[in-house]
């Protein structure tokens, strides 16, 4: 269909020219060429698609793949080029079939790695089209940061996801536009084939951590996944996990919301799944000052079997309880190690909504709830919300609660408190 199509649109183009009738495309193109001069550049988006198609079969694939030797290798007529996927030329041909193009992808490639998304600039000319013509303008410029930025690629570009800004600014509204656009919920189908690999690695990203992995750049084309390198390298190759300074991790609010999705649902990531179950609990108890029950979801998350609770730093600490807050995140833009008054703060829970609480947050291990609280009050924590909401906008009406947690490595308890510091 792609030949006889071609075929039509050449010789309707360049009638002129003395056609063989038993002639392919190639032949047809060389032909113009020699007649008229000119040259062709050459467009393929989404050239692997075939590869991703359950009804193609190996044959058809071979076929495929020598049809593009034929119509661009060696020819006079190719003056470029051009063709854009997920997965690599080069993987697909055994020998020299394509053997003749310059492979660029923007995990490990620095030329060409800041066309891949809208950066900065481009992101600044759009929204300022966008507050230009809506009349009523719901998304804020940080907003688009804080949902969309985050890919790294290998030059030290930061880029945000293209498709789902330019929905939000049509749309007027800040969404999971590109995680709900396709079979996103293949998500858990790259980690079930091994689950125990994975487990506790999908916890410490959704906490906020960075994983080290050597990607691999070919393994989105396996059928089966095994390892955690094979998984998490298809996940970056499909833009759910990022990739910097050779460690992965979770790019932005829109990919994180379909992680803690993953963790909250999947009952089948064990512990991982029940820690994030009690986040809901964990949130309200906080909210109400009930420190009894936020140590008892912290006796809960340490009685369960799991290499995270080692508590040897803070760090790991800071992993668990950013997983029993998970359910915060829809309420809250969670900013771990945050710049505050006069130092860093464990977390900051940044509220969407003007008038709920604000939270500080404070770890300690062989430290006291209250010496977590002081260190809130004496470097001056609160000053971080004289600045904008979650969203970007410029407005707090509710109180900001001081959250301190310590656990005692001596007699493995774990004591909270909570103090209104403002209303």
């Amino acid at each position: 269909n792609i030949a006889d199509a071609l075929k039509k649109d050449l010789h309707k183009a360049y009638p002129d020219v003395d056609y063989r009738a038993a002639g392919g495309v190639a032949e047809d193109l060389e032909r113009i060429t020699a007649a008229t001069g000119e040259r062709f550049i050459f467009i393929f988006d989404e050239w692997d698609a075939i590869f991703h198609a359950a009804f193609i079969s190996e044959d058809d694939r071979k076929k495929y793949l020598l049809f593009l030797k034929d119509l661009l290798k060696d020819r006079v007529y190719v003056q470029l080029a051009y063709m854009t996927g997920v997965l690599p030329i080069s993987k697909y041909t055994s020998g020299s079939e394509l053997n003749t193009f310059a492979e660029y992808n923007m995990a490990t490639m620095s030329l060409y790695s800041d066309v891949f998304g809208f950066n900065d600039t481009e992101v600044d000319a759009l929204f300022a089209k966008y507050q230009a013509l809506t009349a009523q303008p719901q998304v804020t410029r940080e907003g688009l940061k804080i949902w969309y930025d985050g890919y790294h690629t290998a030059a030290g570009n930061l880029l945000y996801n293209p498709r789902s800004v330019v929905m939000a600014l049509q749309n007027n509204q800040l969404y999971n536009y590109w995680t709900s656009s396709g079979p996103y919920d293949e998500l858990f189908y790259y980690i079930r084939n091994n689950v125990t690999a994975v487990r506790d690695d999908l916890a410490l990203m959704a906490a906020g951590e960075r994983i080290p992995l050597k990607i691999q750049e070919y393994a989105a084309m396996l059928l089966e996944l095994n390892t955690k390198q094979q998984i998490f390298s298809a996940m970056v190759v499909y833009g759910l996990l990022t990739y910097e300074n050779g460690k992965v991790f979770i790019p932005n609010k829109e990919l994180m919301d379909k992680f803690n999705e993953l963790l909250l649902n999947k009952d089948s990531l064990g512990y991982v799944h029940q820690l994030a179950v009690k986040s809901e609990a964990m949130l309200q108890a906080t909210l109400k000052g009930d420190t009894a029950t936020m140590s008892r979801v912290l006796e809960f998350a340490h009685n369960t079997e799991t290499p995270l609770l080692a508590y040897n730093n803070e760090t790991e600490l800071a992993a668990i309880v950013n997983l029993i807050y998970l359910a915060a995140r829809d309420r809250y833009n969670v900013q771990r190690e945050d710049k505050a008054g006069t130092g860093y703060v464990d977390f900051i829970f940044y509220p969407y909504q003007e008038n709920d609480d604000c939270l500080i947050l404070e770890l300690k291990v062989d430290h006291t709830p209250e010496e977590a609280i002081e260190q809130i009050k004496r470097r001056q924590y609160a000053l971080k919300f004289a600045g904008t909401l979650g969203d970007g906008s410029k407005r707090y009406q509710g109180r900001i609660l001081a959250v301190g947690i310590g656990y005692s490595k001596k007699t493995k308890q774990h004591r909270c408190k909570v103090e209104v510091l403002q209303k």
